[in-house]
């Protein structure tokens, strides 16, 4: 796969090779992100205009766009400077008035001289019962007729670039047009009746009527699956080239994993044996897993992941979890513990802060195998961490970890299986979109014993309400969260919102109930606070949003949520997820400022409504957009130009199964179909993906 293709080349060609395309206009298309005809090509018109010559205004839809010949009757200049300039026209029934503000007479009186016929565009309005076109889009003479589309597509523009700037521009691309063969499954081709890739592209660009412009239209959709399935085929590139990558399979004996059963006091789920079983045949295969693990809060991630790691140790070999940060490493040690524990494995943690001599006794132990299960941060990728037979590695919290450090830490066991698990319930069309690559299993039960958690909306003027309520809550026993939002980007001021809150709530509560955290503390005062309210010190927990993440506190039975109307549905989600996890009924109190816009109550009213994280995300999809959804600067979500992900979750299915198809079929994509998909890689520009065949 030496090069970009030659037929491609004059795609990726620069602008200003296009005729009639200038430097001003290039450099004013680069904030449309079009640098080459090949962006022109995948920019779509997103409306259209009917251009349709009337003989007459007399009957059109007004207001709207009327294209009609007229002939110029007189021209009336503005009595007052920047008034409006009359010419009077008359078609072929009814006379109306052309109107111009701030136009030169001289120029007017040139372009629409008296007595002549003129052929005029634009929308016409009615004002004080007189048809009037201000500042018609097109006057030409009649044999010019035919450059006016009958209807005219409107593209997206940017400041210095008129319509008729586009449309010229991407005429000339069209003529770069090459014929490419076909990269489509011929059996899908026919059955969605989608047209050969060049053809699609011209039908486009050129569309006869509003229903050419939806997103279901053939030539359309079809251009939509190509960006799909480019993005595909790189996902399942990845996907084979760590199934090609040796793996070996490990076998558990169940002897760990049924002592650790024995020592729990309820059943698993069905999601949860569903999900070990799935987890044991990857492991058991020749081949390296890849599976991404997704489940909502509190849904039992952790006991599989145990499972997970016990079968790793059964088979004689080591098991890592690694998670983002100190504290859920520790979380995570905590949880898994008592359990290895009780199956008899030795379980240690490394971080950041193992140093010196302790940190060369873990490392030395870990050589060797004697630590069975290593719980840590990233600082397990450092170079002198070796382990003596790593068989599974678990990652917690994708998201901040893309296909990149997927394949580097399985490359510290040379033919590890990686888990990757996600507190972050995705809607099905992000989840192709972003873990393509990796077979998904879900936990979408709560496990046994989970109690409901109230919601209730609260308006900020009812605080002193909920501090009493939380008096005697905490007489009862009873501990609570209260998080501050990040209200600007400047964190001193985020930083006095929790500290005034801490003070207020202290004064009011007494000395010694009330802890504080926030994101500016030195990390040792932050454990510290979090300890004290872990083992019941504290009694309430003001912090900003660092304890969204994992730590568990099960007599924590209230969560106060100020001004959540500042906060992403996501996020609420996962914050109210730190309550509900003991014995206790458990509420959730989101506070508000009102008067609340309406997305701010469509986020509230949707917590207030259901628990189901799925729900929770589908709405904030709809709401914010894939991009917002994991901040696409750091999730390596393509930018598609034509597809929409949300709109067409069920095309992105498709391709996905028909590119892990054709790579099952043609892992070397030599047949003439993987040939034409090269081509389709190049022409969609991803890289990651050429460079995995060309090693491949």
């Amino acid at each position: 796969m030496s090069g970009r293709p030659e037929a491609l080349f004059p795609l990726f060609a620069g602008l200003d090779t296009l005729e009639g395309v200038g430097p001003k206009t290039v450099q004013n298309l680069a904030a449309l992100e079009v640098t080459r005809p090949r962006d022109l090509i995948f920019t779509l018109p997103w409306s259209g205009v009917d251009r349709r010559k009337r003989a007459t205004v007399q009957g059109a839809e007004i207001p709207g766009v009327v294209t009609v010949e007229v002939v110029v009757g007189q021209h009336r200049a503005p009595a007052r400077r920047g008034g409006a300039y009359r010419v009077t026209v008359e078609d072929a029934a009814t006379s109306f008035q052309l109107v111009f503000f701030h136009a030169r007479d001289d120029y007017l009186r040139r372009i629409l001289p008296t007595g002549a016929r003129r052929i005029v565009s634009g929308k016409v309005e009615l004002f004080d019962g007189v048809a009037q076109m201000v500042h018609p889009d097109h006057v030409l003479l009649p044999e010019e007729a035919g450059e006016i589309p009958d209807f005219e597509p409107v593209y997206p523009l940017t400041a210095g670039v008129t319509q008729k700037m586009m449309r010229k521009a991407a005429q000339a691309a069209l003529t770069r047009v090459p014929d490419l063969g076909e990269w489509i499954d011929p059996a899908q081709k026919a059955q969605a009746g989608w047209p050969d890739w060049a053809e699609a592209v011209r039908r486009a660009h050129d569309p006869q009527e509003q229903r050419d412009l939806s997103p279901a239209d053939p030539a359309r959709e079809r251009l939509a699956y190509d960006e799909f399935m480019a993005h595909q085929m790189t996902l399942a590139l990845a996907r084979a080239r760590l199934r090609r990558a040796k793996g070996r399979a490990t076998l558990g004996t169940g002897s760990l994993q049924a002592k650790v059963l024995d020592a729990l006091p309820y059943e698993l789920t069905g999601a949860q044996k569903r999900a070990i079983s799935e987890i044991a045949g990857d492991m058991a295969q020749e081949t390296r897993m890849n599976r991404l693990l997704q489940g909502d809060v509190g849904a039992g991630k952790t006991l599989v992941a145990l499972k997970a790691l016990l079968i790793a140790v059964e088979a004689g070999g080591q098991g890592v979890m690694m998670a983002p940060t100190e504290i859920l490493a520790r979380q995570h040690l905590q949880g898994l513990r008592p359990l290895a524990e009780a199956a008899g494995v030795v379980i240690e943690i490394l971080t950041g802060r193992d140093k010196g001599a302790e940190r060369r006794a873990k490392l030395k132990a870990l050589a060797k195998g004697d630590i069975q299960i290593l719980v840590g941060t990233h600082a397990v990728f450092q170079k002198d961490v070796v382990f003596h037979d790593l068989r599974l590695a678990i990652v917690d919290e994708q998201h901040r970890f893309g296909v990149r450090q997927r394949l580097e830490l399985g490359a510290k066991g040379e033919r590890a299986d990686v888990l990757v698990m996600t507190a972050t319930p995705i809607p099905r069309s992000l989840s192709l979109a972003q873990y393509g690559d990796m077979d998904v299993s879900v936990l979408d039960e709560k496990p046994p014993g989970r109690k409901p958690i109230k919601t209730a909306l609260v308006n900020m003027s009812r605080m002193d309400e909920v501090v009493d309520h939380l008096r005697r809550a905490i007489a009862e026993g009873r501990q609570a969260y209260w998080v501050c939002p990040l209200v600007e980007e400047s964190e001193a001021v985020d930083l006095s919102s929790a500290v005034d809150r801490f003070r207020r709530l202290r004064a009011a509560l007494g000395e010694g109930v009330v802890g504080l955290v926030h994101g500016q503390m030195p990390p040792d005062e932050k454990d510290a606070a979090m300890a004290a309210f872990q083992c019941g010190d504290t009694a309430v927990l003001v912090s900003t949003t660092v304890i969204e993440v994992g730590v568990d506190v099960p007599n924590a039975s209230i969560m106060v949520i100020e001004r959540a109307e500042h906060f992403g549905l996501a996020q609420l989600h996962q914050l109210r997820g730190r309550v509900g996890r003991g014995e206790a009924e458990s509420t959730c109190l989101l506070m508000y400022q009102g008067p609340l816009s309406e997305g701010g109550e469509r986020r509230l009213t949707t917590m207030r409504d259901t628990e189901d994280g799925f729900r929770i995300a589908e709405v904030d999809l709809e709401m914010r957009g894939a991009g917002d959804l994991i901040g696409t600067a750091q999730s390596g979500l393509p930018k598609f130009r034509i597809a929409d992900m949300e709109a067409q979750a069920a095309l992105m299915a498709v391709a996905q199964s028909d590119a892990r198809k054709l790579l099952a079929d043609d892992p070397l994509l030599e047949s003439e179909r993987g040939r034409a998909a090269r081509v389709l890689l190049w022409l969609m520009e991803q890289d990651q993906a050429i460079r995995l065949i060309s090693v491949g």
